[in-house]
């Protein structure tokens, strides 16, 4: 192989070795492309992923929401429970306190009598004292503005002088409240 030789076969290599570069370049943005649309649905997946996990968050904060108003509301339930317990017995012992309170009106002359009178006054005052305990008041609205929350009008009269129109001038039977639910509105008449 003489020098002439020699440099065409360095040639001949350095064109292959050039061409075999240039097929890799080639080969290099084709892998780029690959990878850029692998890293493109790795990306969806991950938005795909942190969508779902937002959801989730979601969910589970609304659900600890839900939750927490459940508690509040048997809480509240439980008070309001505790707190109107003695409602039905209250709304069975009003007849009895109306009979009491009539029977005491009653004007009596003999010392027996008396006595009876007395020891009604007696149990009077008990159930009073027990109504007072549980929280339930008297609702005697005489003179008092007509209110359809409180008061039941039976009838309407004109008003004497000296009293104002819609104003209860009359009681026939006192109403009750448990603490601020009426158990029987007030039987009322109301001025014109």
């Amino acid at each position: 192989m003489d020098h002439k030789d020699e440099e065409e076969l360095k040639d001949d290599s350095q064109n292959q070795y050039e061409s075999d570069n240039e097929s890799t370049d080639d080969s290099i943005p084709t892998e780029d492309t690959d990878s850029s649309s692998s890293d493109s649905s790795e990306l969806s997946e991950l938005e795909v992923k942190q969508k779902e996990l937002d959801e989730m968050t979601d969910r589970y904060y609304r659900l600890q929401a839900e939750l927490a108003n459940m508690r509040k509301r048997n809480q509240r339930d439980r008070e309001d429970l505790l707190r109107y317990k003695s409602q039905s017995l209250a709304k069975e012992l009003l007849p009895a306190y109306d009979n009491i309170e009539r029977a005491l009106n009653i004007e009596v002359d003999t010392e027996a009598g008396n006595n009876l009178k007395k020891g009604i006054e007696m149990v009077f005052n008990s159930l009073l004292e027990a109504f007072k305990k549980e929280g339930i008041e008297i609702v005697d609205p005489l003179g008092e503005p007509f209110d359809p929350n409180f008061h039941e009008a039976y009838t309407q009269v004109p008003a004497n002088e000296g009293q104002e129109s819609n104003e209860v001038s009359q009681v026939f039977e006192k109403g009750f409240k448990l603490h601020d639910r009426v158990l029987r509105a007030a039987k009322v008449s109301v001025t014109l």
